[in-house]
C-alpha cells in the first residue's frame, strides 16, 4: 500500500471528513474511491463516475500563496502560484507572481531575461485585469499593487546590475559595459511597458500611475544613458516619455541627464569611471576649466568629440591613434599630482 499522498501539494496529512478525505495543507478533497485508487500500488479500476470536490481547493492555494508572498517567502510563493496558474488560468495574480518571483530569484547572469520576462508579462496581465477585475475599487487596488510590485523588482535589477558592474576591476570594466547596459535598460523597460499599457487599456482611468511608472523608468534609463553609444536617441526617447509624464502631471520636469563627458577618454579606456578617465576629468575639471583659453578648448572638444566617438569609437585604429597622447598625458598628471581615485563631476 502507498501512503496516502496529496496530488496537489505533496502533503500527507489527510484526514477523512463527511465521507470525504481532506488535505490539510491546501484543501484539496478526494472521494474514498479516489483515495483507495490512491493507495494501492498499480492500476485500479474503478466503476462509475470518480469526483472530486475542488470547491475549496483554490481559496486555500490562494490563501497560502498570499501568506508566503507577504512574508517574502518567494520558493513557497512561486511554488502555490504556480499551482493556482494550473487551476485557474484567467487569474492575473497568479499570471503576474509566477513571473515576478522568479525574477526575484534571478542570478547576476540573468537579469536582462528576468526584466524581459516581466516585460512580457505585464500586457497579458493587465488584460486579465480588465476582463476580470470589473469592481472599480477592486480593480484600483490591482493596479496599485502591480505598479508596487513592478517598481520594486525593476529597482532591484537595477540596482544589482550597477553594483555588480561598479564592482569589476577598473582595469577589465570597459569589457563589461553593454552587459551593464542591458541588464539596466531590460529593468527600465518594465516600467515603460507599464505605463504605456496602462494608458493603452485604461485610457485616462490610471494616468497618474502610468505616470509614476514612467518617471521610475526614466530616472533608471539616466543611470545608464552614459554608457550608451547613441546618446542622443535615448535622451530623446526620455523627453517624448517626459511629455507623457507631464500629461498627469504638469509640474514634472526633466531630470539632468547624466550623459557623461571625456568621450574620446571613454571609448580609448573603455569607461567613464576608470583610473585614467577620472585623471583627466579632474584636469578638464581644476584647470583646464580656470583659464579662457582651456573653456573654449572645453567647448570645442564637446561640439566635437560626441560625433568622432559614434562614427569611429568602436575602431581599433581610433583607439590605438588616440591612447599614446592620452597615456602620456595621464602620466604627466600623475608625476604632477593628479590623482586618479573615483571622482564625481
Amino acid at each position: 500500500m502507498k501512503v496516502l499522498t496529496c496530488e496537489m501539494c505533496g502533503g500527507r496529512d489527510l484526514i477523512k471528513d463527511g465521507g470525504v478525505f481532506v488535505c490539510q495543507s491546501c484543501g484539496t478533497k478526494y472521494s474514498v474511491e479516489e483515495a483507495k485508487k490512491m493507495m494501492v500500488e498499480g492500476t485500479v479500476n474503478v466503476e462509475g463516475t470518480v469526483k472530486i470536490d475542488t470547491s475549496s481547493e483554490l481559496k486555500n492555494l490562494y490563501e497560502i500563496a498570499r501568506r508566503a508572498k507577504e512574508s517574502d517567502n518567494s520558493d513557497n510563493a512561486l511554488k502555490y502560484y504556480d499551482m493556482i496558474m494550473v487551476k485557474d488560468p484567467s487569474s492575473w495574480e497568479a499570471n503576474f507572481y509566477v513571473v515576478y518571483f522568479k525574477a526575484m530569484g534571478c542570478r547576476i547572469a540573468d537579469i536582462w531575461s528576468a526584466g524581459n520576462s516581466m516585460t512580457n508579462c505585464i500586457e497579458p496581465v493587465l488584460s486579465l485585469v480588465k476582463e476580470n477585475v470589473t469592481d472599480s475599487e477592486e480593480r484600483s487596488k490591482v493596479v496599485s499593487e502591480i505598479y508596487a510590485r513592478c517598481t520594486t523588482i525593476a529597482s532591484m535589477l537595477s540596482n544589482a546590475a550597477r553594483n555588480h558592474f561598479e564592482g569589476i576591476d577598473a582595469s577589465i570594466q570597459g569589457q563589461y559595459i553593454q552587459e551593464y547596459v542591458n541588464n539596466a535598460s531590460g529593468a527600465s523597460d518594465i516600467m515603460y511597458k507599464l505605463g504605456d499599457t496602462l494608458e493603452s487599456l485604461f485610457g485616462d482611468s490610471y494616468g497618474t500611475v502610468a505616470a509614476s511608472a514612467w518617471k521610475d523608468a526614466i530616472r533608471i534609463h539616466n543611470t545608464y544613458l552614459k554608457y550608451l553609444a547613441d546618446k542622443d536617441a535615448n535622451k530623446a526617447k526620455m523627453l517624448k516619455y517626459v511629455e507623457s509624464v507631464k500629461k498627469y502631471d504638469s509640474s514634472y520636469a526633466a531630470p539632468e541627464f547624466q550623459t557623461g563627458g571625456c568621450y574620446i577618454a571613454t571609448a580609448v579606456y573603455g569607461s567613464y569611471d576608470c583610473p585614467e578617465v577620472w585623471t583627466l576629468r579632474r584636469f578638464r575639471d581644476y584647470t583646464l576649466a580656470e583659464t579662457w583659453p582651456g573653456r573654449a578648448f572645453i567647448k570645442t572638444y564637446y561640439a566635437i568629440s560626441p560625433t568622432l566617438v559614434k562614427w569611429f569609437g568602436e575602431t581599433e585604429w581610433f583607439k590605438l591613434m588616440w591612447r599614446g597622447p592620452l597615456d602620456r598625458l595621464v602620466s604627466r598628471l600623475h608625476s604632477e599630482g593628479v590623482k586618479d581615485t573615483p571622482y564625481n563631476d
